[in-house]
């Protein structure tokens, strides 16, 4: 595996190929926790990895400098599984400065006992020489946490962005190019929807940030670097940013006898139609990182649950909370679902459509029982209704870039 990204730039991270649970996040292709040798006068490593890596970075960085003879540690982001092994580092490297914004600091020194360390605060636009190269620091809140921060190279045009642009993808390639383009969007796709999707605002400033500079390259903290295709994730970070949505309709839902499950396959029969990507979402069945994944640009969904205990079924519930949490926005959403001696689910999916703000389509969808054939014929039209407004968003979109 290569290990420089420029000359005299290197990589020091570490593959983390077995993990599949990154805080309820689906990681089943790994992830990678990315760290970088600058070798200068002043020799300097931008971020460190989860502690149980520690060893591991410190061999790398080892291979080409004794870690002793570093000046600096760069600290972009204080979650631990990118300052995780810091304490580590820093007690390797005797002689450097730490490298952080104040509210970095602040939360460091709520997982590290930090008194004997050496720390300098940067301010946003700072720079700092370390000889041929120079760190300039973009403050960059809440991406995705308060004290987040871009590291910028100017004279190798690299941009260490820490969180922002990465993937949860191990991978014995290092870059872009190197690896299956539509695997590496895709999960650079799944990680904006399952981790910044609330922050769009912030990823917008952070983006506006970032259009200023020159860029050749893009070295985030999670998964490949991005340098053949900068523009392309770029363009699609301004997309999510703003919620921008496909022709997209999702129908999730969790059944129990198959009476909601008959509802869910007329609403699909309705939406099926040319020009809308129509998808059938088994809540039980589908992992959240996926729900989101989709949800993130998907114009129009159905949500539908059979009734249990005068609730929705835990799958739907779960599902609920954890896309309520992310906030994804500009959605049309219409309730449906059965029900047998005692309602309940149609009623709290309906709630929560109003809750969140989207736009409610049509009033709710229930069955007693198992549907009858008007009904279904009724669950069809409104799949037609969820096409239709899927479709307009498909022609804005057409329309805006005419």
């Amino acid at each position: 595996m290569p290990t420089f990204i420029a000359p005299n730039i290197a990589w020091v991270g570490c593959a983390d190929w077995h993990v599949r649970d990154f805080h309820s996040y689906d990681t089943h292709r790994g992830t990678t926790y990315n760290s970088y040798l600058v070798l200068d006068e002043r020799p300097t490593v931008i971020d460190a990895v989860k502690a149980p890596f520690g060893g591991e970075m410190l061999r790398r960085i080892a291979a080409h400098i004794d870690p002793r003879t570093l000046a600096y540690v760069v600290c972009n982001h204080a979650e631990p599984d990118h300052a995780g092994a810091l304490a580590e580092l820093m007690a390797a490297a005797e002689q450097a400065t730490l490298l952080c914004n104040a509210k970095c600091l602040g939360a460091l020194q709520r997982y590290f006992d930090t008194g004997r360390w050496r720390i300098k605060v940067v301010s946003s636009g700072e720079e700092i020489s370390l000889g041929k190269h120079t760190l300039r620091f973009i403050d960059t809140p809440m991406v995705h946490w308060p004290e987040s921060m871009f590291t910028y190279v100017p004279e190798e045009q690299i941009l260490f962005s820490m969180d922002a642009f990465g993937q949860h993808y191990a991978s014995s390639a290092l870059f872009d190019d190197a690896s299956d383009l539509g695997v590496v969007l895709t999960e650079a796709k799944a990680y904006y929807a399952n981790i910044v999707m609330p922050y769009g605002k912030a990823v917008a400033a952070a983006l506006d940030a970032a259009a200023s500079l020159p860029l050749r390259m893009i070295a985030p903290s999670h998964g490949v670097i991005w340098r053949s295709h900068v523009a392309r994730i770029l363009d699609a970070y301004r997309g999510w940013s703003i919620h921008q949505a496909a022709p997209k309709v999702l129908i999730v839902f969790d059944t129990m006898w198959d009476s909601t499950s008959m509802m869910a396959d007329a609403l699909y029969a309705g939406a099926n139609v040319e020009g809308v990507e129509v998808q059938l979402i088994h809540a039980r069945r589908t992992s959240l990182t996926r729900l989101a994944t989709e949800v993130l640009d998907a114009a129009a969904l159905a949500l539908g649950s059979a009734t249990l205990n005068r609730e929705m079924m835990p799958s739907m519930a779960a599902a609920l909370s954890y896309i309520r949490g992310l906030r994804p926005q500009k959605k049309a959403g219409l309730a449906f679902g059965s029900y047998g001696w005692g309602r309940g689910s149609v009623e709290a999916i309906q709630q929560w459509l109003e809750e969140v703000c989207w736009d409610v389509l049509r009033p709710p969808l229930r069955s007693q029982y198992r549907p009858d054939r008007a009904l279904l014929d009724e669950c069809e039209q409104a799949g037609a209704q969820l096409a239709e407004r899927a479709l307009s968003v498909g022609r804005r979109a057409a329309s805006s870039m005419a």
